[in-house]
């Protein structure tokens, strides 16, 4: 008998951490706040840079548990164990709009930095410091921008159960997805993506956009047969054969697609750096957000 009480005791005592641990709130790993990037018309500092490294006779990228080179030292105030992040302002190379108007708004929400990493300092000599590379989110390379290390707002992520599939509009401020983190322009949960709305527009970390869309509004690069959503006239009938929906109808007057959701890690003076928490189906650039 004494031993069913222990067990039942015991199992009691598992359920109640179980229990615990389900209620504890989860929250963005390090890699999604450090490797996050973020879109500012800030002014940040590019006299500290990354010089070189060790072996770089046949080595010119970086990762890891390399050592680099900062051409900052003692004389500069460098100490050792001195911690910085490695950041690098970056353009796309395609130069391809997925959507209307991307690389207009993109210029006005400033320069697209990318995170590449963090590097702490072994030894300070008077003009340049040599760093190992502690974390890295791809590479590190000469010439990337080196700026003191500050610890990042780790914000709650709502669990999945609580999207909203049939949300109404919030009411709240509204922006576009411009681009993906790297460029990316199909997204999915656990991507980044940058958001037209920011700091000076009243965003903070932690706050929670919810993504949609409208239909048939032709916005995307891609082909799409005009008004396919409703009717799609053609040589094979409305929508090839597959009925038609009054004239009256278009974008703005059906319900819109919920889609997603994310959570801000960053805020830019006017971007939002936002972890996709959520994705019914893929996120592209030019889709819609709200703040929930």
């Amino acid at each position: 008998m004494r031993g069913k009480f222990v067990v039942g005791s015991l199992v009691l005592a598992l359920s109640g951490i179980a229990a615990s641990a389900q209620q504890k709130a989860a929250a963005a790993i390090p890699n999604d706040l450090y490797c996050s990037g973020v879109i500012t018309t800030e002014s940040i500092p590019r006299d500290a840079v990354l010089v070189t490294g060790e072996e770089s006779n046949y080595k010119i990228t970086f990762t890891e548990g390399d050592y680099t080179y900062i051409n900052r030292g003692s004389n500069q105030g460098v100490k050792t164990g001195d911690v910085f992040s490695v950041i690098r302002p970056v353009t796309d190379s395609a130069r391809i709009e997925w959507t209307k108007w991307q690389y207009s708004i993109l210029r006005k929400m400033g320069i697209d930095w990318e995170d590449e990493g963090r590097v702490r300092v072994v030894l300070a000599h008077p003009d340049v410091s040599v760093a190992q590379v502690e974390h890295s989110c791809g590479y590190l390379q000469r010439g990337d921008v080196v700026v003191p290390f500050t610890e990042r707002q780790s914000p709650p992520i709502k669990p999945a159960s609580e999207f909203d599939h049939f949300a109404p509009p919030s009411g709240k401020p509204m922006a576009m997805i411009i681009v993906g983190a790297r460029f990316q322009q199909q997204l999915g949960t656990n991507d980044v993506a940058y958001v037209n709305l920011g700091r000076d527009q009243g965003v903070r970390v932690g706050d929670y956009f919810r993504v949609f869309r409208y239909q048939g509004t032709q916005h995307e690069t891609a082909y799409q047969t005009s008004r396919f959503a409703f009717d799609a006239d053609g040589d094979w009938g409305p929508t090839l054969g597959l009925g038609r929906a009054p004239r009256k109808y278009d974008w703005n007057n059906v319900p819109r697609e919920v889609i997603g959701e994310g959570v801000v890690v960053r805020t830019g003076t006017n971007s939002s750096t936002v972890l996709l928490t959520f994705a019914l189906r893929e996120i592209y650039s030019g889709d819609y957000v709200e703040l929930e």
